[in-house]
């Protein structure tokens, strides 16, 4: 992973994750997408987490997937990674599915922070946050369609709740590029910054010093809209207000909202 992706831990519980091939415009190769399976698996793993700031170092967050990965001989069935796109490999995601889906899994938010390009696979991972800072002439394109191909790296299954179905179908049929400032219009980003990485950190900080607890169930809420029933979302918010309501934490919040002070939350 060192190769291609850094996590450095900040001040509050924010991991400060960054794609580093940079002179490839962090490209996807067999290498990379290897790496974003580790990084989510780590992160996974990882106690203190708070908040995810996800990036890319250098003139772009993500190019896609790096053209020779398209050349060769492989099986029709055979990913870029070198596995099975039908086998489940992790959960309900295949290899390269996960690259994308696997940030949605974390137990924590996550924010991107989206610059230069998000092609193809880039933004499909760009999709996979919860929250999308991106610069306004940052290109995106759902690329797939190019080269032949449908969208598989998660992104049906994450657009659904951020783009309108007729505006989604029309940038997948035609891969038109668009730019971060259509993009915040079309629900493909949250917001537009001129300096996305510095407005992701200061969101970050705003997130980290909430409830831990509180902002872990908030977002396994979150992931409940795209297709739970009104009643399992009902329970669910009894069920996630049930674990946090006077514990420690809750009542933290409270006593630092009263007394105007930073709240100390226990992990």
């Amino acid at each position: 992973m060192k190769d291609r992706i850094s996590i450095t831990m900040l001040d509050g519980g924010i991991a400060d994750v960054r794609l580093i091939r940079a002179d490839k415009m962090n490209a996807l190769d067999p290498a990379m997408w290897a790496a974003l399976t580790e990084a989510i698996d780590t992160l996974k793993a990882m106690s203190g987490l708070r908040v995810v700031v996800l990036s890319g170092e250098g003139r772009a967050f993500c190019a896609g997937l790096d053209l020779a990965s398209l050349g060769g001989e492989r099986d029709p069935g055979t990913s870029s990674t070198g596995g099975s796109l039908n086998e489940r490999a992790h959960g309900i995601a295949n290899g390269p599915q996960y690259a994308a889906w696997g940030w949605r899994e974390l137990p924590v938010p996550v924010i991107a922070a989206v610059h230069g390009v998000a092609f193809g696979a880039g933004s499909q991972i760009m999709a996979a946050a919860d929250i999308r800072i991106v610069h306004p002439d940052t290109r995106i394109a759902i690329m797939e369609m190019r080269w032949g191909l449908v969208p598989d790296v998660a992104g049906m299954a994450l657009w659904r709740t951020q783009v309108a179905d007729d505006v989604l179908r029309e940038m997948i049929y035609t891969n038109r590029e668009f730019n971060g400032s259509e993009a915040k219009l079309l629900g493909f980003a949250t917001h537009v910054s001129d300096d996305p990485l510095a407005r992701a950190m200061e969101l970050a900080a705003v997130i980290a010093d909430k409830n831990p607890h509180a902002i872990r169930g908030a977002k396994r809420l979150c992931n409940m809209l795209a297709d739970a029933t009104d009643a399992e979302i009902l329970q669910a918010e009894s069920d996630e207000q049930v674990k946090v309501i006077r514990t420690p934490n809750q009542m933290e919040a409270v006593m630092a909202g009263m007394q105007k002070r930073k709240p100390n939350f226990a992990d």
